[in-house]
């Protein structure tokens, strides 16, 4: 028998903990479940607050303030430190969707829903609808995008695979993200590829061997790293093999990046989470934006086109709250797709232009090469959703006259950290390729060029367009 299970250490023993203990982790779903229904449905049939309600004697605030103040953005923070035990210990949409295959129908998985490119899909469209309906302000918004997600989950759960989580592993919105940002953890579930064949011979001679539902569907003898792991802790120990360990949380990202990157991970960093991401964030207070709309706006007047201007879209198409002085025009809304696409075309190639800039410096312009390297800015991608996900935190608190003279401080450092981080793992990954001094600074070159990039579009958010 392996060390792993003779003597284990505080972190495998707490891998072991969760395995023995699956039935609590289960009812903790549960819990959540049901704390996820309250928060989405509930403050939907209600009125919209008004000018007096406050976070704490208002369901709707609260509900709005523990989704998008503390609940999305201490998710991502969570991937970063604890791997995706979001996923396999917390996640509501989880839970119903293996509860669900386990009462369903059991179909295979059908070839378009193995697509590569849909964690990169999914979450543009999910981002950018969002922004369509003001998924962060209103309450029907928050039934409609999150809750729609969840009876997605479940009607792929009752249609596909037996006790799997074939949502989260294919088309859930955030898989992609999540994947990315558990990457950098300082641990992970490791696989002792000599204890695996070792239990074999012993199953030879009697042993036997109890099967693991992996229900995320991961290949267990197989598995690398945390990107794909639920962190659920039911393989803890199997076939004496499998246990929780430290790593470096630069070790996936180095060892494994040539590996495991693709075009569509490179795609969701540079397009997404640098692109769309950040064009949604920005809009609200892009000075951009609201010229861009006086001009569109002025030309419609101009040549007797209105019907532009109307603001008759349904509240599910575009926002639409007359009550609350905030409707959408057919020109807003469309200004706000619109927005959001260029943002991230503009970003995202200058982006890409960038990295293939310091590929070259490496030897031989080469696409392999080039994602892994594009991997370097996961610190800094998830940082800026953080970020952006953390001003309609300070928004509503704010709103409470809560002193926030320290928010300019934290953000710099967060930046600060996560361009340090980034520009750290850049080097480790051009280790691989060269181990020229010459040929590794000048694709560091390149690479700080595109962290500028970035902070570029933080800088003009939080400071460029805030001080006109």
């Amino acid at each position: 028998m392996s060390t792993v299970m003779t003597r284990p250490g505080r972190l495998a023993a707490a891998g072991q903990w969760m395995q023995r203990h699956g039935s609590v982790i289960r009812g903790i779903q549960w819990v959540v479940v049901a704390v996820y229904a309250l928060l989405i449905i509930v403050p939907a049939v209600m009125p919209l607050p008004d000018d007096s309600a406050h976070l704490w004697n208002n369901l709707t605030l609260a509900a709005q303030f523990v989704f998008w103040g503390i609940w999305w953005p201490f998710v991502l923070l969570s991937m970063v430190m604890l791997g995706r035990v979001w996923c396999g210990v917390l996640c509501p949409e989880g839970a119903l969707a293996e509860f669900a295959s386990k009462h369903g129908r059991g179909k295979a998985i059908p070839h378009w829903m193995r697509w590569g490119g849909w964690p990169f899909v999914a979450f543009g469209i999910t981002t950018i609808y969002g922004q369509m309906v003001s998924v962060y302000q209103y309450p029907k918004a928050v039934l409609l995008v999150l809750g729609g997600s969840t009876v997605a989950a479940i009607v792929i759960g009752l249609l596909y695979g037996r006790e799997k989580r074939v949502w989260c592993k294919y088309l859930c919105p955030v898989n992609g993200v999540f994947s990315l940002l558990a990457r950098l953890a300082p641990f992970h579930y490791k696989v002792d590829e000599d204890a695996w064949r070792r239990s074999y011979k012993n199953g030879e001679h009697g042993h036997r061997v109890i099967p693991i539902n992996c229900a995320p569907l991961v290949p267990l003898r197989n598995m690398k790293g945390a990107s794909d792991c639920h962190m659920c802790g039911r393989c803890s120990g199997h076939r004496d093999a499998i246990a929780l360990t430290w790593r470096a949380p630069s070790s996936e990202v180095v060892e494994l990046g040539d590996k495991h990157a693709s075009a569509w991970d490179t795609a969701l960093i540079l397009y997404g989470l640098l692109g769309i991401a950040i064009g949604a964030f920005h809009w609200t207070a892009s000075r951009w934006f609201i010229d861009l709309k006086m001009f569109f706006a002025t030309w419609l007047v101009d040549h007797d086109i209105t019907w532009p201007l109307q603001t008759n879209a349904p509240w599910f198409l575009f926002t639409h709250y007359p009550e609350q002085n905030d409707v959408f025009s057919w020109l807003d809304g469309t200004m706000v797709i619109g927005y959001i696409l260029a943002t991230a075309l503009v970003y995202g190639t200058a982006l890409l232009l960038l990295l293939m800039g310091a590929t070259r410096m490496l030897g031989r312009l080469s696409s392999v090469r080039l994602h892994h390297l594009t991997q370097a800015l996961i610190p800094l991608a998830g940082a800026g959703v953080f970020l952006g996900l953390s001003a309609t935190t300070l928004s509503l608190l704010r709103a409470e006259h809560v002193p926030l003279w320290w928010a300019s401080d934290v953000r710099i450092g967060i930046l600060a950290i996560a361009n340090l981080w980034s520009a750290w793992l850049l080097w480790l990954v051009t280790r691989r390729y060269s181990q020229r001094f010459v040929r590794r600074g000048l694709a560091m070159l390149w690479f700080a060029a595109a962290l500028a990039v970035v902070d570029s579009a933080w800088w003009l958010m939080f400071w460029g367009w805030a001080s006109k």
